[in-house]
């Protein structure tokens, strides 16, 4: 069974990433999208990245156009989110989220997480929790407040 360290990924700035490169650590991967109303979540998703990265946490942005609320490339989604909000913690390259163009990541992502709310992704800022195992902990939907997700994050740590 495949989890989230058999993945790489592109980086926003071009380059291959082995998500191996995080095995041992707890992750919040999310959708994002530069031009959502919920953009604001960068700020709240930084600050959990700053809060518990000494512990082995780490947030990975994967911006997604399927929404149509992405900027068109890699440098200006940088700029926004550093600028915005200061970002520091991962970025990737634009990826789809759903259908059959979707990353790997994320047709994995939403297998493993599956239940309630189902397995496609409804809009940006869709967050799934995975554990120092590499498997999906809990998905959160795009409402979901980083801040709420805090205490999940510190009981996946203490594991």
């Amino acid at each position: 069974m495949p989890s989230l360290t058999d993945f790489t990924a592109t980086a926003l700035t071009g380059e291959e990433r082995h998500l191996s490169d995080f095995a041992g650590q707890v992750s919040l991967v999310v959708n994002t999208a530069s031009k959502c109303g919920l953009a604001p979540q960068f700020e709240g998703l930084e600050t959990l990245h700053q809060q518990f990265q000494e512990e082995g946490f780490t947030v990975l942005g994967f911006p997604s156009n399927q929404f149509k609320q992405e900027l068109s490339d890699a440098e200006g989604i940088s700029d926004y989110c550093q600028k915005n909000y200061g970002v520091t913690f991962p970025m990737f390259a634009t990826v789809d989220v759903n259908g059959k163009g979707a990353h790997p990541i994320f047709q994995w992502l939403r297998s493993e997480a599956g239940g309630a709310l189902g397995s496609s992704i409804k809009w940006n800022f869709t967050k799934f929790l995975v554990g120092r195992d590499g498997h999906v902990i809990k998905r959160y939907g795009p409402q979901t407040e980083p801040a709420e997700i805090a205490k999940d994050i510190a009981a996946a740590l203490a594991d």
